[in-house]
């Protein structure tokens, strides 16, 4: 089992080096809430990352009936679609002004990764949270059950 630093992603200060205190400060808002009553957690996440939206593969559309999700215009047979990692589709100049403006898909609110350092880390923190969380349960689980 991985000690409390290693697990929650934290090194130990370097030489000279002094304690954040914003960060302290962030850390008390959380544990008491404060991000929530400020509406924080209500902000839509930041742009995608340029590089993911560059890289982002063509897909063939081959179906029919399939449809652009944002204009809700028909694709015609065999046209080049964006396809996400979540494995929708859509038009180029449909998705590229989204992915601009924030970091998940329209339909299924799949997070793609962004250049915003701080975004990264809270997306981190929460998953680190959810994950000790399942933690808690099995060990209680197995404990009571």
């Amino acid at each position: 089992m991985a000690d409390y630093f290693d697990e929650m992603g934290w090194k130990p200060l370097g030489e000279g080096e002094t304690p954040n205190q914003l960060l302290h400060i962030a850390r008390l808002f959380r544990d008491f809430g404060m991000f929530e009553e400020l509406g924080e957690h209500l902000k839509l996440p930041p742009p995608t990352s340029r590089k993911i939206i560059e890289t982002l593969p063509n897909s063939v559309i081959n179906r029919r009936d399939a449809q652009c999700p944002v204009c809700l215009k028909q694709f015609d047979q065999e046209e080049e679609a964006k396809l996400l990692p979540c494995k929708h589709e859509f038009h180029s100049p449909c998705i590229i002004p989204w992915l601009e403006k924030t970091s998940t898909c329209p339909l299924c609110r799949h997070e793609l990764p962004t250049d915003d350092e701080t975004h990264e880390e809270y997306k981190q923190q929460k998953k680190r949270e959810k994950a000790r969380e399942e933690e808690i349960d099995n060990l209680h689980n197995s404990m009571f059950s």
